[in-house]
């Protein structure tokens, strides 16, 4: 039995719904009208009809896919990277391709709140707040075995503050001008200072007197007397000066796991990285005729590959009289260049138009305009 021969480009084709590998344009109108010409062209290209072309429409409907896969890749790579910071934490549940993308301070708000945790000024870690019972004469106190180990099931905890320290001064504050009875402590009660002493002073002496007497309070404390200070080492604590009786002292901490960066946003269903931001295949007919010219070299130049590796099987065919020699690695090295030189030229595109280097240029544009503006005269208005 004769070993059927392929047939080969005969010079034209006709595309059906299902003739690329991956089916990914097929119902585009647009695709469907340009691949058979895109064919036709790519053959010609190759030298048909003068040399026979060792390749079937099916081939070129293959280059052609690819091409505009590649395209599609090379395009939603630098959307990514001009992207990706703002829509880290957003949704997965659409495709972003042809979409515009406006830039947001989420990602920027959600860093803001690591750093108001860890200064207590916000955030979304939940300080809480333990009591600790003081004895007398005992400075030492294991916080694991207080607070980590009992509240929280033996987690690590962090120590955020702790409300230790001397009464304030204003509470020993003793002012010989002060009145006594039902008319001083209306005073007090008047101007919202009822728990606190004195307060007539505060409407009848300088400010500057009740700053030099509490700061005369705090210096007797800090110089003469043992200062209330503590230490946290390894959360064992260790208070000053040596308790004298029975007493509550809380503290604030937040549980180091309640920290942790996967938490919050940072789940199933939304962007985290390179791999999951939601950029899929373009739609063939919302491409300009500029990424088209593209594609359709870069057609060509897998075509051109395909045809040199086909070639390549054989390097020379013997005929009587001698033999011709085929052209295969010829065609896959001049492919080669043209894909890198394609490759190459659309990501320098790319780069140039991405948003850090467009707002460069649109600085540049408005100096430029400035000096251009800086050498007219000014107008003199006479009134």
């Amino acid at each position: 039995m004769a070993k059927q021969v392929p047939n080969i480009w005969p010079g034209s084709s006709s595309f059906f719904p299902g003739d690329t590998p991956f089916g990914m344009y097929d119902t585009d109108t647009d695709f469907q009208s340009d691949i058979e010409k895109v064919a036709d062209w790519c053959g010609k290209r190759l030298g048909y009809p003068l040399v026979d072309i060792e390749l079937q429409q099916e081939s070129f409907f293959a280059c052609f896919e690819e091409s505009i896969n590649e395209y599609s890749a090379q395009v939603n790579y630098q959307n990514i990277k001009d992207n990706l910071f703002t829509l880290q934490g957003e949704s997965t549940g659409s495709n972003l391709s042809h979409r515009n993308i406006t830039p947001t301070q989420n990602n920027i708000v959600r860093l803001s709140d690591t750093y108001g945790t860890e200064a207590g000024v916000g955030g979304k870690v939940s300080w809480k707040r333990q009591k600790i019972a003081v004895t007398t004469n005992i400075q030492t106190y294991d916080l694991n075995a207080l607070v980590s180990d009992v509240t929280e099931s033996g987690k690590s905890i962090t120590v955020k503050r702790l409300h230790y320290e001397a009464k304030p001064a204003i509470t020993r504050y003793f002012d010989p001008y002060v009145g006594t009875g039902n008319t001083s402590q209306n005073m007090l009660d008047g101007f919202g200072w009822g728990n606190m002493s004195p307060a007539i002073s505060y409407v009848l002496m300088p400010i500057y007197a009740d700053l030099l007497r509490t700061q005369a309070i705090e210096f007797n404390d800090l110089v003469r007397k043992s200062a209330y200070t503590f230490e946290l080492v390894n959360n064992q604590l260790r208070i000053f000066p040596i308790p004298d009786g029975n007493y509550n002292l809380w503290l604030d901490y937040v549980v180091d796991e309640d920290k942790s960066p996967i938490s919050g946003s940072s789940g199933v269903g939304v962007v985290s990285d390179f791999s999951n931001i939601p950029y899929n295949t373009m739609t063939y007919s919302q491409i300009n005729q500029a990424g088209k010219q593209w594609i359709r070299k870069y057609t060509f130049a897998l075509s051109k590959e395909l045809l040199g590796i086909i070639r390549s099987k054989y390097g020379e065919i013997p005929i009587p009289g001698g033999g011709v020699s085929m052209d295969g690695d010829t065609l896959r090295s001049e492919a080669a260049t043209e894909k890198d030189s394609l490759i190459e030229r659309l990501r320098t595109d790319l780069e140039a138009t991405s948003r850090r280097n467009m707002l460069e240029r649109e600085s540049e544009i408005a100096e430029f305009q400035q000096g251009t503006l800086g050498r007219n005269p000014y107008p003199i208005y006479v009134a």
